[in-house]
C-alpha cells in the first residue's frame, strides 16, 4: 500500500517514568508512515482524496502535548489508535517515538519505540436458540457497534436453522456480520465473550442451548491455532448455518486453509447432503 511519511517531527511533551519528566517535559521526535491509497488523489490532484500530512503533524503535536504517559510504549499505542480512529482513509500506521538523551545516567543519543497498527477485517457468526432470539442477535451486533476500535460494516439476515449437535433443543436463529477492527484476535475474542455475558450466556453443554453465541470465523487471511482460539473457525466449512448467512454478505471471501470461497464451501456442503 502507498505511504505518506512524516519524518522527525519535534514535539516538546511530558512523558516519562520520573516525576520531573512529567513536570518539566523534554523533546520527543516522531516519525510516521501513513498507509493509504494515494492513486485517486494522484490522478485528480485533489487533497480531499488523500491524507493531509500538515494537519496530521499538528494533530500529533497536540495529542502528545495534551496527554502524559509514563511509557513510550503507551504514548505510541494511544497515538496510533487515535490516528486510526480519527483519520479517514488511513488503513495502517507505523510510528516511531524517540526520546533523545533519555535520563538513564549514561551517554545515550536516543531511545525509541516503533510500532505498526492497522485495521483488520473479521467475520463473526451469531446464533441464539433461547428466549428473544432476534433481540439477542441484535444485542450482539450493537455490542460490537459500540466497541471502541470496531466498525460493523455488514450484517446478514437472521435465518432459522435446525440445531447442530444436540437435537433435543429449539431451532436456532443464525446470522453473520463483517467488521473492521483494531483489536487483535484474542482481544476480539475477549470482547465477544463479554457481550455474550451481557446476554447471560452459560457454557454448560457443548452445542447446547444458548442465549447468544458469537464466534470469529475469519480474521484477514490469518491462520491461528492455540489453546483458546482457532482461526479460521475450525468447523465453519461443514456448517451450513454458518456459511448461508456468511454468503449473504461475503460470498467470495476465501478460506485461507481450504483456498475456497464461502460460496464454494456452501455449494459443496449442499452437494454432500
Amino acid at each position: 500500500m502507498d505511504q505518506i511519511q512524516i519524518k522527525n517531527l519535534e514535539v516538546f511533551a511530558k512523558h516519562g517514568v520520573f516525576p520531573e519528566e512529567n513536570v518539566l517535559g523534554q523533546k520527543f521526535v516522531i516519525s510516521a508512515a501513513l498507509y493509504t491509497a494515494t492513486r485517486e488523489a494522484g490522478k485528480t490532484d485533489d487533497l480531499t482524496k488523500s491524507i493531509h500530512y500538515g494537519e496530521i503533524s499538528h494533530w500529533i503535536k497536540r495529542f502528545l502535548e495534551e496527554h502524559t504517559y509514563q511509557l513510550l510504549e503507551t504514548a505510541a499505542e494511544r497515538l496510533a489508535e487515535e490516528l486510526l480512529l480519527q483519520t479517514e482513509r488511513l488503513e495502517r500506521v507505523r510510528l516511531q517515538l524517540q526520546k533523545p538523551w533519555a535520563p538513564i545516567g549514561l551517554h545515550l543519543e536516543a531511545v525509541s519505540v516503533e510500532i505498526e497498527r492497522g485495521w483488520h477485517t473479521a467475520y463473526i457468526a451469531l446464533g441464539s436458540n433461547m428466549g428473544d432470539k432476534k433481540g439477542y442477535l441484535e444485542m450482539g451486533v450493537e455490542g460490537l457497534r459500540h466497541t471502541r476500535g470496531c466498525r460493523v460494516e455488514a450484517v446478514s439476515d437472521f435465518l432459522v436453522t435446525e440445531p447442530y449437535g444436540l437435537v433435543e433443543q429449539d431451532k436456532f436463529l443464525n446470522g453473520a456480520m463483517k467488521i473492521r477492527t483494531l483489536l487483535t484476535p484474542h482481544e476480539l475474542l475477549d470482547r465477544l465473550n463479554e457481550i455474550e455475558q451481557t446476554a447471560n450466556r452459560e457454557r454448560i453443554v457443548r452445542w447446547g442451548p444458548r442465549t447468544l453465541d458469537l464466534d470469529i470465523l475469519l480474521y484477514d487471511d490469518w491462520i491461528l491455532d492455540d489453546e483458546r482460539l482457532h482461526i479460521p473457525h475450525i468447523e465453519m466449512y461443514k456448517r451450513e448455518f454458518v456459511l448461508e448467512p456468511l454468503c449473504q454478505i461475503a460470498p467470495y471471501v476465501r478460506h485461507p486453509v481450504w483456498n475456497r470461497t464461502a460460496l464454494e464451501l456452501l455449494e459443496e456442503l449442499k452437494r454432500l447432503r
